[in-house]
C-alpha cells in the first residue's frame, strides 16, 4: 500500500480518516478477484469471525464457512461443547444447508421456537429420516400452537438427489416456484437448498480442511491448562487456534504462546495436519515481533476498537485500527508471519480498508452478532423491532463465565475490574436479516475496491492500493442520503 501524493501523515488515522484512490485497472469484473486468503487458514473470503460468546456459534460457524470464512469458537466454551460443535460442523454439508429436521407429530410450537434460527425459515417433516413435508412460517399462521406439524405441511414440490447440478437444480426450484427443495440421498435427507442459496454455492467456495469437511477455529486463553486445553482443541479437529487475551504483549502470552506451538507440532508429527496458530491481540511492530519469535503464524491486531469493547475509554490504551494493521503487518511481513485486523468494521469499505493495510483477513463481531446466526435468543423490542443482545469479553457477563470455577471472593473480586459492555442491543435488517446476507455486501464491496485497485488477489491489493486521507467532512460527504437534505 501507498499513501497518495507519497504524504504518509505523523498521526494515527481510523477507517474513517481514510479512503481509496482509483488505480489504472485491467480487472474488468468483481468474478476476477479471487479473494483467498495467504494466512494459510484455508479460507477463501477474507472474514473471521470473532471468538465472542454472543457472535460464534455451530450454526454461525457452519454458514460462513459454507461461504468461505471461518469462525473462531470462544475460549469460554466448555469442551465437551466445543467437540460436539465442531463434530456437527464437521459432519454438515459444504454445499446442503442444514435443515431444521421435526417429526410428523411435532407441535405448531416447536416448530416456532426454532424456524427463526434459520434464514430459510423453514422446517422438513421427516418420517424414517425420509422428508414427506415442508412446512414455512406462511403455514404456521392463524393456526393452533397445538396442531402438528403434519397437520400444516405440504408436500415437497421438488425433491433433489444428492450431486444435482447446482443451475439445475435452481432451474427446478424456479420452474415449480418452490422456496426450498430438500436434497436426499438413498431417499435420506441429507439437507435443503433455497434458490439464493444455489446462486451463492456458484459464487462462493466453502472453507474446507484437508478432508472436505467444514472449517471452524477455536481460541484458547492464557490462563490454566493452556498446553492442555490447546491439545484436547486439536483433537476435536478444529482448523486454527487463536490464543487470544486482551493484552496480548504481555509475558504471560509470551510463556503460554510456545506450548500452545509445541503442542500444535506434536500434533502435526502425529496426523501430518498443520494447523495455524494465531495470537493477539497487539497494536504495535514490537509485539508482532515478540509474538511471532514465539511461534505465531498469525498475529491478531486491535486494542479498543469494538462495538462492546470500553477499553479505550477506561484506561485510555489502544490505537486507531487503520495505522495499526499498517504498522504491523508491515513489521509482520518481514517476519513471513501474517496479521487479522480485530474490531473497529461497520461497513464493507472498513473491511476493503483493513485489507489495503496489510491484513490477510478481517475479524467481525458485533456485526454478525445482529443475525439470525448468532447464538443469542432472538428479541424484539416496544417498537416490534428483532434484536439479539451483544456483550463484550471483558465485560461483567462475559467475565462471570470465565471466573465460575473460583471461589466467590475471587468471583467477586474480578467483578471489580471489569470492561466492556454486557448487553448491547444488535439489531436485525428486516432486509438482510442473516449472515450471509451481510458476507453479500461485504465480499461485494470488497471484490469491487479490487477492481478498483487493479488487483485480482489479496497479495496483489496489498502492494496496489492507494490510500489518502481525509476529514470528517470528506467521510461525511461519502455517506449516502436515504432522504433529501
Amino acid at each position: 500500500m501507498e499513501f497518495l501524493n507519497g504524504m504518509r501523515p505523523g498521526h494515527d488515522l481510523t477507517y474513517n480518516d481514510v479512503f481509496m484512490v482509483p488505480s489504472r485497472s485491467s480487472v474488468t469484473s468483481r468474478l476476477d478477484v479471487d479473494l483467498r486468503t495467504p494466512d494459510g487458514v484455508g479460507t477463501t473470503i477474507p472474514v473471521v469471525v470473532a471468538n465472542m460468546t454472543a457472535v460464534a456459534g455451530r450454526r454461525m460457524a457452519e454458514t460462513v464457512a459454507r461461504r468461505g470464512g471461518v469462525a473462531v469458537l470462544p475460549q469460554d466454551i466448555p469442551l465437551p461443547e466445543v467437540r460436539k460443535t465442531v463434530e456437527r460442523v464437521k459432519a454438515s454439508h459444504p454445499v446442503y444447508e442444514t435443515p431444521i429436521v421435526v417429526e410428523r407429530s411435532a407441535p405448531v410450537a416447536q416448530l416456532l421456537s426454532v424456524m427463526h434460527k434459520r434464514a430459510h425459515r423453514a422446517a422438513v417433516v421427516v418420517e424414517a429420516g425420509r422428508p414427506i413435508g415442508v412446512v414455512t412460517e406462511a403455514d404456521t399462521e392463524g393456526v393452533d400452537r397445538f396442531a402438528s406439524a403434519g397437520q400444516v405441511m405440504e408436500e415437497p414440490r421438488v425433491v433433489l438427489e444428492e450431486g444435482v447440478d447446482l443451475r439445475e437444480a435452481f432451474d427446478r426450484l424456479e420452474d415449480s416456484r418452490a422456496g426450498l427443495a430438500p436434497v436426499v440421498a438413498g431417499g435420506l435427507l441429507r439437507g435443503i437448498v433455497t434458490r439464493t442459496g444455489l446462486l451463492r454455492s456458484a459464487i462462493y467456495d466453502p472453507a474446507l480442511d484437508g478432508e472436505g469437511r467444514l472449517c471452524v477455529g477455536a481460541a484458547v486463553g492464557i490462563n490454566g491448562d493452556v498446553p492442555g486445553k490447546a491439545a484436547e482443541l486439536l483433537a476435536s479437529g478444529v482448523d486454527v487456534l487463536v490464543v487470544d487475551t486482551a493484552h496480548g504483549h504481555q509475558d504471560k502470552m509470551l510463556l503460554a504462546l510456545p506450548k500452545v506451538v509445541a503442542a500444535r507440532d506434536a500434533h502435526a508429527q502425529e496426523t501430518g495436519r498443520r494447523v495455524p496458530v494465531v495470537a493477539g491481540n497487539v497494536v504495535s511492530r514490537a509485539g508482532v515481533e515478540d509474538l511471532v519469535a514465539a511461534g505465531a503464524d498469525v498475529v491478531k491486531i486491535g486494542v479498543g476498537p469494538g462495538a462492546m469493547c470500553t477499553t479505550r475509554m477506561m484506561t485510555g490504551v489502544g490505537r486507531p485500527q487503520f495505522s495499526a494493521v499498517l504498522e504491523c503487518a508491515e513489521a509482520a511481513r518481514e517476519t513471513g508471519a501474517q496479521v487479522w485486523a480485530d474490531g473497529g468494521v461497520k461497513y464493507p469499505r472498513d473491511v476493503a480498508l483493513a485489507l489495503a493495510a496489510g491484513a490477510a483477513s478481517v475479524m467481525v463481531g458485533s456485526w454478525f452478532a445482529g443475525t439470525l446466526e448468532s447464538p443469542g435468543d432472538l428479541m424484539r423490542d416496544a417498537d416490534g423491532r428483532s434484536y439479539k443482545e451483544s456483550f463484550g469479553m471483558a465485560s461483567a457477563r462475559a467475565v462471570k463465565n470465565r471466573t465460575k470455577e473460583l471461589s466467590a471472593f475471587e468471583r467477586a473480586r474480578s467483578s471489580l475490574f471489569e470492561e466492556g459492555i454486557s448487553s448491547g442491543r444488535m439489531f436485525l435488517d428486516p432486509q438482510r436479516p442473516g449472515v450471509e446476507d451481510l458476507l453479500d455486501q461485504i465480499v461485494s464491496g470488497v471484490r469491487s475496491a479490487f477492481t478498483y485497485a487493479g488487483a485480482r488477489s489479496i497479495g496483489e491489493f496489498h502492494t496496489r492500493a492507494v490510500v489518502g486521507i481525509q476529514g470528517a467532512a470528506g467521510y461525511e460527504e461519502g455517506r449516502p442520503r436515504h432522504t433529501s437534505w
